[in-house]
């Protein structure tokens, strides 16, 4: 489990662009058009909300920069020392401090001006109040460029810090520079650390993952170190050191015997006596490695003796091994040999705490006591006995299962077990295969069944046989209809049949229906719509006459609307002869002039003068008169609302700078903008 994960950390903005994010933010999120002619508390509250809005702005941003970034004395000791290490502990602190201290000075700044702002008495006084509170906050962030820019660079270098977890199981690689731990880590782990011929290839931790006894374990491989005074060790060197002062782990310390590393054997144990208080507390497993270039038994006994009494003065907790990395022989060894060691510590350390004494409190081993004295031995089957002592009969037949049955009778799908079989509580064994009886309501359903039901159901179906037969032998007779009723019958349903094809017929087409019966010449005919009365049935008396009368009636109304809109004058004399609005047609079947009375509402109509279309719909001269000025009325606002004098003015005013309306839109709309 990784308790730091520094790598979701933002990224740090220069000092340019935080200013340009605070005042872009600002022009985007509040209004932006304000006039001389507002009332003074409005301009105020305007150029107030801008000031106050950038003041919040840049404390976020700031605040959310220094909550980011860990602090020092909330994290783990290895994480702060190495972080001491990297990026020195006071630089790292005053760079923090001096961005809490910006925000201080922003958040006072944006006090003061919105206090001036309050006694502003002109639109001019409030913008260059608002115009020198964000001037000074975009110093004050300006001033900061190089606390930024390290920060930024800290937050790079801790996002490629490896996901090393201080509390978990680990084991530690030290020793002299190209002594195998790199490699060594490349065998046990999946990690796939770069391993050259020369010194200090490695410059950083690096930390590769194992499983072990089913639990997850981490190795992590140091820079090689120098036998220097720890004052003189430099910044690759001091991450090893740190490593080793802060990690609860098992150490593994490589020793070159074959020397090839270019430091001698004895250079290598005073590296181990000068760096063994860090030991102190720790399982140690001191590795003598390359044994494959110069096994351990070529050594002399001097060199074997100083490793073996090196390794003596630690204590109990050291232990000497031999391994060869290239050839892997004893890799594996020394891996569990420093898994075990650590786990035994780890429990040893849990068990010396005072918990460990509350939970054996209440742990309870209960022991039974003898109630009496009557001997109570072991029983054990005669089976069983016999099996062991191999004197059991028949031990060679093997015991029939059902899945050997399933395959005999055909394998799965096919093969169904009889589960009745293990019955062996019913009163009768009998009773095993008997149907289950059906309950419903708390009755049995077979109680309900009628003994005789399938007699009665022979019969039912020797009744239904016989009247099939009978029907079959005297078939039935159809009504007797007339030949006028049959003849109807069968019109109508011919009509039907051919309407639900023509409708058929309609619905298939991929066009839309226009409807075609009141066009004139288009509608149905007079003959055929009484042919198809007569062939329905329906009586046809007076249609003819009818339809004649309504022809000509409708003929006559056409004539006098033409002859009202060629002339909007009648002459009076027309008028003087007539009785009672009569005219004079021609009776087609006497050759006779009638003469035909008019109603008097269409003589009204075509004495009618027209009216003028400007006052059409008006009831009085008082409406036109409101309906006119309600038209002015609305060219005037038009004229106002373009800031025109009138219908001939053609002058723009001034326009809103790009600055000011242009940029991305934030989640507002844009009448904020």
């Amino acid at each position: 489990m990784v308790v730091y994960n520094f790598k979701k950390m933002q990224p740090v903005p220069t000092a340019e662009e935080l200013v340009d994010i605070v005042l872009s933010r600002t022009q985007r999120k509040t209004p932006t058009v304000i006039r001389p002619g507002f009332n003074i508390n409005r301009i105020r509250g305007f150029y107030m909300r801008k000031v106050k809005f950038t003041q919040q702005t840049a404390s976020e941003r700031l605040g959310q920069i220094i909550a980011d970034f860990p602090r020092l004395n909330d994290i783990h000791p290895f994480y702060a020392d190495l972080m001491n290490v990297l990026y020195d502990r006071d630089h790292y602190k005053l760079a923090l401090g001096q961005l809490n201290t910006a925000k201080t000075i922003i958040d006072s700044v944006a006090r003061d001006y919105v206090k001036l702002l309050k006694y502003g008495d002109s639109l001019y006084r409030c913008k260059q109040l608002k115009r020198a509170a964000l001037g000074r906050m975009a110093t004050v962030l300006k001033k900061h460029k190089a606390s930024l820019a390290y920060l930024e660079e800290v937050r790079k270098h801790l996002s490629r810090l490896p996901a090393l977890d201080p509390n978990t199981r680990t084991l530690i690689c030290t020793g002299y520079p190209n002594v195998g731990k790199s490699s060594f880590l490349n065998k046990v782990t999946r990690a796939n650390v770069d391993v050259q011929p020369y010194a200090f290839t490695t410059k950083a931790l690096y930390v590769g993952h194992m499983d072990y006894q089913y639990m997850r374990w981490q190795v992590v491989d140091t820079p090689g170190l120098l036998d220097t005074p720890l004052e003189g060790k430099n910044t690759i060197e001091m991450q090893a050191i740190t490593a080793l002062a802060h990690l609860q782990s098992a150490v593994l310390f490589f020793i070159d015997i074959s020397e090839e590393c270019g430091f001698t054997i004895d250079q290598q144990c005073a590296l181990f006596r000068n760096i063994s208080p860090l030991f102190a507390n720790k399982q140690l497993v001191v590795v003598c490695n390359k044994t494959d270039v110069r096994p351990w038994e070529e050594l002399s006994g001097e060199v074997q003796a100083e490793i073996e009494g090196m390794v003596a003065e630690v204590g109990n907790n050291a232990t000497l091994m031999k391994m060869s990395v290239k050839s892997e022989d004893g890799v594996m060894t020394v891996r569990n040999e420093a898994c075990d060691r650590l786990l035994q510590q780890r429990v040893d350390q849990k068990l010396s705490r005072k918990k460990v004494d509350g939970v054996l409190n209440r742990l309870t081993v209960v022991r039974p006591a003898p109630r009496d004295g009557a001997p109570r031995r072991t029983f054990i089957p005669e089976s069983v006995l016999a099996k062991r002592d191999g004197t059991a009969m028949d031990t060679d037949v093997k015991k029939r299962t059902e899945k050997d049955r399933m395959w005999e009778n055909g394998g799965p799908g096919v093969y169904k077990p009889d589960y009745r079989e293990h019955w062996t509580q019913l009163r009768e064994d009998g009773w095993r295969h008997d149907a289950v009886p059906e309950i419903m309501d708390g009755k049995n359903i077979a109680d309900f069944i009628d003994p005789e039901i399938e007699a009665r159901l022979n019969e039912l179906e020797l009744e239904e046989e016989q009247l099939l037969e009978e029907e079959r032998l005297n078939p039935l007779q159809e009504d007797e209809l007339d030949e006028e009723t049959l003849g109807l019958h069968k019109a109508i349903k011919d009509k039907t049949g051919l309407l639900q094809q023509r409708r058929r017929r309609d619905r298939s087409m991929n066009a839309s229906h226009m409807p075609r019966t009141n066009t004139r010449g288009r509608g149905p005919k007079l003959q055929q719509m009484q042919k198809d009365l007569e062939e329905a049935g329906l009586p046809t008396e007076g249609i003819l006459t009818r339809a004649a009368r309504q022809a000509r009636a409708s003929k006559a109304g056409r004539d006098s609307a033409d002859e009202r809109g060629r002339s909007r004058k009648r002459d009076r004399r027309d008028d003087e002869g007539d009785d009672e609005h009569a005219m004079e047609t021609d009776d087609p079947q006497s050759n006779k002039r009638v003469r035909r009375t008019r109603s008097a509402s269409a003589a009204a109509r075509e004495r009618s003068l027209a009216r003028d279309r400007s006052v059409l719909g008006m009831r009085t001269e008082g409406d036109a008169k409101k309906m006119a000025a309600k038209a002015a009325k609305e060219v005037r606002r038009k004229m106002a609302k373009d800031r025109r004098s009138g219908i001939a003015d053609r002058s723009n005013g001034p326009k809103l700078q790009k600055h000011l309306i242009a940029g991305k839109m934030g989640l507002g709309t844009r009448r904020w903008r």
